[in-house]
């Protein structure tokens, strides 16, 4: 708005203001005093003043229209699809739907299962739905992913009107730009040495995966002027599509000024077994280990390192340990990690990875040494090492094979392919029950294999007849909802049913069991449902 020009006002709006804030006592106000009173006469000229400005205000020139959104080309989804996404987004908390669930299906958490199949079946999202899967990918930052995918070009559109949804500029690829093609060499350059740092690590990224060389190439022409924060960015970028080629330009990231940079590219050189610094620390390693007798028994002989030398700071072991831990220690487990597991095949004279952790280790050195050869077996991606590690699923997990913490054995079956892992996690229930299977059971892929599946709902119904409540099962519980295939709902008829109170059983805990199998056999009808809506007929559930 702005000011009409008028005539001489009666008093100027400033010398009133000011007569106010000091007081008429020590400002006489440039009016005439009513009943001779001066403040009177202030607040009259005050409200006639306010009035005629008020009166002389016209609009200001309206503001332009934002341009058009870009079209989104992608199917719509289908009607019974679009219904079943708003009553998913209603379902939001602060929506009144809060509180205890009973039986009821938790909608927000199959949000995810529903987004990953319609952007696998490259559905565009529905206008009138865009603001409410903004919000919610506000609310979860597991979900912006899948919303920008599906919501498309138009929900970046709305995120430069609305303050609240400037996350989504930030997610998106390029930080909202559009990316060249990776082979448009021109216009890569280009926004490599003009680019925003999110456009720059989106297109790093982009070319990385579809040409690993050219990305490495083109993050050369730069890298003596990044700023060491960058730099380890754009480092940790060459995870993708490592190769051995990559070497001669990670070996001179190993003398970057920055620390940080120099560990990320001492673990990639590590991760590569036929380098120059695995060869390094595989020697040094070496050192270390020995084969001797104890009473007739070959035993495993540690010599943690008695120092860390330059070299091996340059390779990317840390010198100071962590608080509580042991300086040789510390550095052994470095090493060990970094080396290449081949390497101590024939160390150990031609023994089998399963072998050789076998064997005893002297001074009890073999929490320290196995623990390495996990994350080792991690980092190298390495099966054999990690199926010997994690030894069988009925191990009991007191040394040797199968000793790994509940820790380590998560981040072992995550080298294994998923069918092996599946079934590995479904022995180790079978076994052990699931007291402790809920990390093991997050890196199976969704949905569940049907023996791992069986094996999930046989223990439940043995924790149901152990006569306790289901509380202590309710995270496997709401992954079982996520991740078992709707397929096994037909074992779940029987359980859904009110039993009768055992003898030993806690008060009420049979109908709490109840609702806890309803509520599950819900969710498994609501996710056959959903799939069926958005895929066509006999398409199996990814």
């Amino acid at each position: 708005m702005t000011p009409v020009t008028s005539g001489a006002a009666p008093a100027a709006w400033e010398d009133l203001v000011t007569a106010a804030l000091l007081g008429t006592d020590r400002r006489r106000p440039p009016v005439r005093a009513r009943d001779g009173d001066p403040a009177a006469g202030l607040l009259d000229a005050a409200a006639a003043h306010t009035l005629r400005r008020r009166a002389g205000m016209r609009p200001a020139p309206a503001a332009p229209l934002p341009h058009r959104a870009a079209p989104d080309d992608r199917p719509p989804l289908p009607p019974a699809a679009v219904h079943r996404l708003a009553m998913l987004l209603a379902d939001r908390p602060g929506t009144g739907s809060g509180g205890r669930r009973g039986s009821a299906p938790d909608l927000l958490e199959l949000l995810p299962q529903w987004l990953r199949t319609a952007n696998a079946q490259g559905y565009a999202a529905p206008p009138h739905l865009l603001p409410a899967l903004l919000d919610a990918a506000r609310a979860r930052t597991d979900l912006r992913r899948q919303v920008l995918t599906f919501a498309g070009p138009r929900a970046l559109w709305l995120a430069r009107l609305n303050p609240d949804w400037k996350f989504a500029l930030r997610a998106a690829p390029g930080g909202g730009a559009l990316l060249p093609s990776p082979e448009d060499g021109a216009r890569v350059r280009r926004l490599w040495e003009e680019g925003l740092f999110a456009e720059r690590v989106a297109l790093l990224a982009m070319v990385r995966r579809h040409d690993p060389a050219a990305a490495r190439d083109l993050l050369a022409t730069t890298w003596s002027t990044e700023r060491a924060e960058d730099r380890l960015m754009f480092l940790d970028s060459l995870r993708t599509g490592l190769r051995a080629d990559d070497e001669p330009f990670l070996e001179q990231a190993l003398a970057d000024r920055s620390r940080n940079v120099r560990a990320v590219a001492a673990e990639l050189l590590s991760a590569l077994p036929g380098s120059a610094l695995a060869a390094r620390m595989a020697d040094r390693a070496a050192a270390c280990l020995s084969l001797e007798r104890t009473d007739g028994e070959p035993t495993i002989a540690v010599e943690a390192p008695h120092a860390c030398d330059a070299a091996m700071e340059r390779d990317g072991i840390t010198p100071k340990p962590p608080a509580g831990r042991g300086e040789r220690s510390w550095w052994l487990g470095q090493l060990m990690e970094a080396a290449p597991l081949a390497a101590w095949v024939g160390r150990f004279g031609g023994r089998s990875p399963e072998e050789i952790v076998a064997l005893p280790v002297a001074d009890e050195w073999a929490g320290e040494l196995h623990a390495a050869w996990c994350r080792a077996a991690v980092r190298q991606v390495d099966a054999a090492w990690a199926r010997a590690l994690l030894g069988t699923p009925a191990a009991p997990g007191t040394g040797g094979p199968g000793g790994a913490s509940l820790a380590e054995r998560a981040k072992l079956l995550s080298v294994l392919a998923a069918e092996e892992r599946a079934a590995w996690v479904a022995g180790f229930i079978e076994a052990h029950g699931l007291s402790e299977a809920f990390q093991l059971l997050g890196g199976c892929p969704a949905p569940w294999e049907e023996r791992l599946g069986r094996s999930v709902v046989d223990a439940l119904n043995i924790a149901r007849d152990a006569g306790g409540y289901p509380w202590s099962f309710s995270g496997v519980m709401g992954l079982a909802e996520r991740c078992l295939d709707p397929s096994a709902g037909g074992r779940l008829e029987g359980l859904a049913a009110v039993p009768d109170d055992a003898e030993n059983a806690s008060p009420g805990a049979g109908a709490y069991w109840a609702e806890a199998f309803q509520r599950l056999l819900s969710t498994l009808r609501l996710r056959a449902a959903m799939h069926a809506e958005l895929t066509a007929p006999g398409e199996p559930m990814r």
